[in-house]
């Protein structure tokens, strides 16, 4: 049966950058949702714009027939659904955990066999498009579990992006997610290289910028990051911390399976240097900054 508004009531669960935009397209597509976050004024946020109060991650899931969980990172993951009061413990025999969170592939590995007890379905559903991309409903959504299980969740999905694959069993999805923020951090790094490099040579870097983007050097990180960084805003879409986060997973997860990412392994410090340096709440665009300090400038977040 496929997920449809008609005959689905979805529990959200992690209200942040991309959880709130994301309750707000699927209440727009016509679902009914029940969100929750431990922080009460971005629960309020979520009735605002028609979503319904949950006061705790059982009062979420407990009626849903499809549980949304998007949070920080594997720890989190294991907390919501795992745990005493989580979501398995609550979520009835039948219905399916959607896990759009960026974590480890293992850890949706083993949500998906914890689940299966209970028989629960599960995917694991990773995104790229960062806060603009969940504003706009049309994230990348990268899914890894059974196809019978994908299908059925289709209709929910199409409300929150606009490229949504099936990409393998469970953990696929994290797997293609953490190749995802390899590239997205090399190619952020290049353009901060570049940007400081055009600076520093006195060209009009906007009109540097905008050539540059329409030949072989042009991005969708140049196109979402060029005009926050010639404004020098680096309000978080998607913060530092976390792309230090996912550094981890992809030289971790490459090195598991005998890959070298030797550009990976040198963002991964980047990023992490970056982080101590005071910055991790900072967009990850925000390596500019890192690039200027290297190259003699003093910079502030």
């Amino acid at each position: 049966m496929s997920h449809t508004p008609d005959n689905t009531k979805i529990g959200f669960i992690g209200l942040g950058i991309m959880g709130t935009p994301m309750v707000r397209n699927l209440v727009t597509a016509g679902y009914d949702v029940t969100a929750y976050d431990l922080d009460p004024a971005r629960v309020d946020a979520a009735v605002k714009d028609g979503g319904t109060p949950a006061s705790s991650i059982a009062d979420a899931a407990r009626e849903a027939d499809v549980v949304i969980t998007m949070v920080p990172a594997s720890p989190q993951v294991e907390q919501v659904v795992l745990h005493e009061g989580g979501v398995l413990e609550n979520i009835p025999s039948g219905a399916l955990l959607i896990d759009m969170s960026s974590i480890t592939p293992q850890t949706s590995v083993d949500v998906a066999k914890a689940a299966a007890a209970k028989g629960v379905r599960v995917l694991d559903a990773p995104v790229s498009g960062g806060e603009a991309g969940a504003v706009e409903g049309v994230l990348s959504i990268m899914v890894g579990g059974e196809k019978a299980t994908f299908d059925a969740a289709l209709p929910v999905l199409e409300a929150l992006g606009k490229t949504i694959v099936l990409c393998g069993p469970h953990g696929s999805g994290q797997t293609v997610k953490a190749a995802n923020q390899l590239i997205v951090a090399v190619n952020i790094q290049a353009v901060a290289e570049a940007v400081v490099f055009l600076e520093k040579s006195g060209v009009d870097l906007a009109a540097a910028l905008d050539v540059l983007n329409g030949g072989l050097a042009g991005s969708t990180v140049l196109t979402r990051k060029k005009d926050s960084i010639l404004a020098g805003d680096f309000r978080p879409g998607f913060k530092i911390d976390l792309h230090h986060k996912d550094m981890g997973i992809v030289t971790d997860a490459a090195r598991n399976v005998g890959a070298a990412v030797p550009a990976g392994a040198l963002l991964a410090q980047l990023v992490g240097a970056l982080r101590q340096q005071g910055d991790g709440g900072l967009d990850h665009s925000a390596l500019v900054l890192g690039v200027r300090r290297l190259s003699g400038e003093k910079t502030e977040g």
